[in-house]
């Protein structure tokens, strides 16, 4: 089955200049189309393995807000940038797992600077808030995103997020129809997450996917409470087995929420909420995700600035296309990029 490009009308357009091509499908071979497979490669630390010259680069950046939130940034400027990618990581993730180190590398080889921002609580950021992280708390992210992109003045910037990043860049998309983000020219949004509350369910019905959240949150939380002990008491919270139950606990104890449905509400993409959005979106994502699930993706209404690929293998955040671990994505966002700031098969070339 080929990769879809979806809109409103339910059937294929025709893709513009600056828009990636369906006829470059994703075809894992027949021993990576596993979606476990997938997403367990996706990232995986062999993808670290090897000389890193993004990493090379980068410079440790700390971004304050006006509400005085600070987050830790990690830029890598090119001596020849072509723009800047500014990458957004999943839940319990940070600027330096697999799936962005990977990326970013790619990026860098190929002629981008680029931005790995951390969430609070993300990386090694612990220290820099008392407050907790919500994936709700938006407005941080994007006054982050949006001091990010004005690092080089008059380039090209990108935003491509994972997972919850991915989720992120949407409503950062979508903020941006009241607030204007200097130079930002396209969002690539993968493996989005779109509605929490049902995502939850099939986190915690999957024992191997539940475990791997629990053990990072945990971790998470209790360098949080070592940190801010006369603030924090997670005890009888660590306890708990399940996401959506532990949620619960910390949001009673806590939170700014009365339930765990009222916080997931807060940041899901609804139907509608893309229709607004005024920069060039692309959204990826796989039929056999076991995290989100496809159906969530076929009820969103799509603006004509937005594009949806919906691949019938790629896991979560896999997309995985060989051994050597290289992706769909990454090859496929460079091809777009290139053409969005005008850089021709010949300057490829010379440049590579």
């Amino acid at each position: 089955m080929p990769a879809k490009w979806e809109h409103p009308g339910g059937k294929l357009r025709e893709l513009g200049a600056g828009a990636l091509t369906d006829a470059d499908e994703f075809h894992p071979t027949s021993v990576l189309k596993h979606p476990f497979l997938q997403t367990v490669l996706g990232g995986s630390k062999l993808r670290k393995l090897g000389k890193n010259p993004m990493l090379s680069a980068a410079r440790k950046m700390i971004l304050e807000t006006c509400e005085r939130v600070r987050l830790i940034g990690h830029y890598s400027p090119h001596p020849e940038a072509r723009g800047l990618v500014i990458l957004l990581n999943g839940w319990l993730g940070d600027s330096g797992s697999a799936y962005i180190a990977g990326t970013g590398k790619y990026l860098y080889q190929n002629g981008y600077s680029v931005f790995r921002l951390n969430y609070r609580d993300h990386g090694d950021s612990h220290h820099l808030n008392s407050g907790l992280f919500y994936a709700s708390l938006l407005e941080e992210v994007f006054e982050s995103v949006r001091q990010a992109a004005s690092i080089e003045k008059g380039r090209a910037v990108f935003l491509a997020g994972f997972s919850l990043g991915g989720n992120f860049a949407l409503r950062i998309a979508h903020q941006c129809a009241t607030t204007h983000i200097e130079n930002l020219k396209h969002i690539v949004s993968i493996s989005p997450l779109l509605d929490p509350d049902k995502t939850t369910d099939t986190v915690d019905s999957d024992k191997l996917i539940r475990a791997y959240f629990l053990k990072k949150w945990r971790q998470s939380l209790l360098k949080k409470q070592s940190l801010f002990p006369e603030k924090y008491d997670f005890s009888g919270i660590l306890n708990n087995n399940y996401i959506r139950i532990m949620t619960e606990e910390l949001l009673k104890r806590y939170g700014p929420y009365e339930s765990a449905r009222q916080y997931f509400q807060a940041y899901e993409i609804k139907n509608d909420a893309l229709m607004t959005i005024p920069v060039p979106t692309t959204i990826i994502t796989a039929e056999d995700d076991p995290i989100i699930p496809v159906a969530d993706f076929h009820r969103l209404e799509l603006n004509r600035l937005t594009k949806l690929v919906i691949h019938q293998h790629g896991g979560h955040n896999g997309f995985i296309e060989s051994f050597r671990l290289s992706t769909w994505y990454e090859r496929n966002m460079v091809y777009l990029f290139n053409e969005i700031v005008g850089v021709t098969e010949k300057d490829v070339r010379t440049y590579l």
